[in-house]
């Protein structure tokens, strides 16, 4: 069965759950950020079948979020290492994180904290408005029209309700 691409649709969520494509490559790139770099080390950490884990390092790659360098010539093997678009998708990760915590960590706490070691503390992901720095809260926060959506399709009624104020 085909999977439907999201990838041209005028969502940011969906386009980015079309780079995702499936449960294992966050955590791929999770192991990226605990330091992991070489193939048999994304296997033996996460378990995963070869012929999966390959389809999702080629991906990321091909996506520009790890970049394939060469760190042997016999046989020729390569490092994982993210790149900056990489880089810039661990607060999509700290996010997923700190939901998780607080919904489905039961009574003996987050199974990993994380700790900012700038400022010295343990601390957890908040999302927050990049003007006056308070949290976003869905009820607070309403959705407009950017604009990268398509013109056609803001013309349609159901679009228009969507977005309507």
């Amino acid at each position: 069965m085909r999977r439907t691409s999201f990838a041209r649709w005028p969502c940011s969520i969906a386009r980015t759950m079309d780079l995702l494509g499936d449960w294992w490559t966050p955590l791929v790139l999770r192991e990226a950020f605990y330091g992991i770099k070489r193939f048999d080390e994304f296997q033996q950490e996460l378990g995963i079948a070869r012929n999966t884990l390959s389809e999702r390092l080629r991906r990321l790659v091909d996506e520009g979020l790890l970049e394939k360098r060469q760190y042997d010539s016999f046989p020729v093997r390569y490092d994982y290492v993210l790149t900056e678009k990489g880089r810039d998708f661990f607060g999509v990760l700290a996010a997923m994180s700190r939901w998780g915590d607080k919904w489905l960590a039961g009574e003996e706490g987050p199974p990993v904290t994380m700790h900012h070691d700038r400022c010295g503390h343990d601390c957890h992901a908040e999302v927050v408005c990049s003007v006056c720095g308070e949290p976003l809260r869905s009820a607070e926060t309403s959705k407009r029209l950017g604009p990268g959506y398509p013109p056609k399709l803001a013309e349609r009624p159901d679009v228009q309700r969507r977005f309507a104020r």
